[in-house]
C-alpha cells in the first residue's frame, strides 16, 4: 500500500522538477498587466496552470481538477475537470470522465461527457458513449458506441 503511493509521490515530484527545468526558475514570473484590449500583456497567463498525470501513473477512484489536466497515466474511476483536459497517447480512462472540452489522444472506455468541444485525434480509441455540444475526430481515430451531440449535457439534465 505504502509503496504505491512513494510511487505516485515520487512521480509527482520527478514531474514537478522536470517542468521547472523545462521552464527555468531563476527569475520571478513578473505580474501579468492588462493591455487595452484586455487581454494578459505578460506573465504567466493562467492557462498554463496544467495538472499532470504521467506515464506510469495509475490513479484508482474519484479524480477532480479545476484547472487544465495532462493525463498520460490511467485513471479508474470517475474524472471530472472543470477545463480542458488532454489525453495523450499513453493516457487511459476507464470509468466516466466529465469536462468542458476534451483532446483525446488515447484511450477511453467508459463514458465521456464536455458541454463544449470533444476532439478526437488520429490515435483516439473510445469504447462507450459520448455526450457532447461538438464533437471533432480526425481520421484514424477509433470509436465504438452510443453518441449524442448537439445537445449539451448540463442543459439536457434540467
Amino acid at each position: 500500500m505504502w509503496g504505491r503511493r512513494l510511487e505516485v509521490i515520487k512521480t509527482y515530484f520527478y514531474t514537478q522538477i522536470k517542468i521547472r527545468i523545462m521552464l527555468g526558475t531563476k527569475a520571478k514570473p513578473k505580474a501579468a498587466t492588462a493591455s487595452r484590449y484586455g487581454q494578459p500583456d505578460g506573465g504567466t497567463p493562467e492557462s498554463l496552470t496544467t495538472c499532470v498525470v504521467a506515464k506510469g501513473t495509475t490513479i484508482e477512484g474519484k479524480f477532480s481538477a479545476k484547472e487544465d489536466v495532462r493525463m498520460d497515466g490511467t485513471i479508474l474511476g470517475e474524472v471530472y475537470c472543470e477545463n480542458r483536459i488532454v489525453i495523450g497517447t499513453s493516457g487511459r480512462v476507464e470509468g466516466t470522465l466529465q469536462t468542458r472540452d476534451a483532446v483525446i489522444m488515447g484511450t477511453i472506455e467508459g463514458e465521456i461527457e464536455a458541454h463544449g468541444t470533444i476532439h478526437l485525434k488520429n490515435t483516439a480509441y473510445i469504447k462507450g458513449t459520448i455526450k457532447a455540444e461538438k464533437l471533432v475526430v480526425d481520421e484514424g481515430a477509433r470509436y465504438i458506441g452510443e453518441c449524442k451531440i448537439g445537445q449539451n449535457p448540463k442543459s439536457a439534465a434540467r
